[in-house]
């Protein structure tokens, strides 16, 4: 029986927003702005898409900033995360990673968590580590993106079970493509998510006990 499930990364595995803290190094006023942006993108009050760009250009992320970034989601992961995915691992789930944040400032969070597959958004620096843009075409950029790539996991590896867990708009949009959708509340709760999410979790513990028992 193949079982697939899939997380979120931001205030899901980790307690942060991956994007706000690489704000947050580009000093008050961008991060004022770029959290703005984010809280009504996760909220739906925003498209995904109108943000993506216009974060980054505030930001202009630089290689080392990204690797800083990778250390602070380890610092904040959720404290039960390794735990409960290795207990869902020895139970025959295949886990992964489906998030609108940077791939390059998630891998060591994976590699913590012994997950191999992250679905991130690339991001491109030049030889000095100075900012050289995004993968603007990659799905995770835009709503309906985690959809997208939920049903391309479903026709590649025709799963018997599915299950997406997250905080945001993004997340939910996932729902009617999976057997069960979690709204992942520890760090933040969003009325929009949860309203609609048949299921919540309050820890990483509690949503192995949803799953597993």
């Amino acid at each position: 029986m193949k079982k697939i499930i899939a997380f979120d990364c931001d205030s899901t595995l980790s307690a942060i927003e991956g994007v706000d803290e690489l704000a947050r190094l580009a000093g008050p006023e961008v991060f004022a702005q770029v959290e703005e942006l984010t809280n009504q993108a996760m909220n739906g009050e925003i498209a995904i898409e109108e943000v993506f760009g216009r974060r980054l250009e505030l930001i202009q992320p630089t290689r080392q900033q990204c690797q800083d970034i990778g250390a602070l989601y380890l610092e904040h992961i959720e404290p039960s995360a390794k735990d409960t995915i290795s207990a869902l691992q020895n139970a025959g789930w295949e886990v992964i990673i489906i998030s609108g944040g940077f791939k390059e400032c998630i891998i060591p969070l994976a590699k913590e968590l012994n997950i191999e597959k992250i679905e991130a958004v690339p991001l491109y620096f030049h030889d000095d580590g100075r900012y050289a843009g995004f993968d603007a075409d990659y799905p995770t950029t835009r709503n309906g993106g985690k959809p997208e790539i939920i049903n391309e996991i479903k026709n590649k590896a025709q799963p018997d079970r599915l299950i997406m867990v997250g905080d945001g708009v993004s997340d939910l949009e996932t729902k009617e493509f999976v057997d069960i959708f979690v709204a992942f509340i520890k760090f933040i709760s969003r009325e929009t998510v949860t309203q609609s999410a048949a299921y919540q979790a309050r820890s990483m513990i509690e949503l192995q006990k949803l799953i597993l028992e």
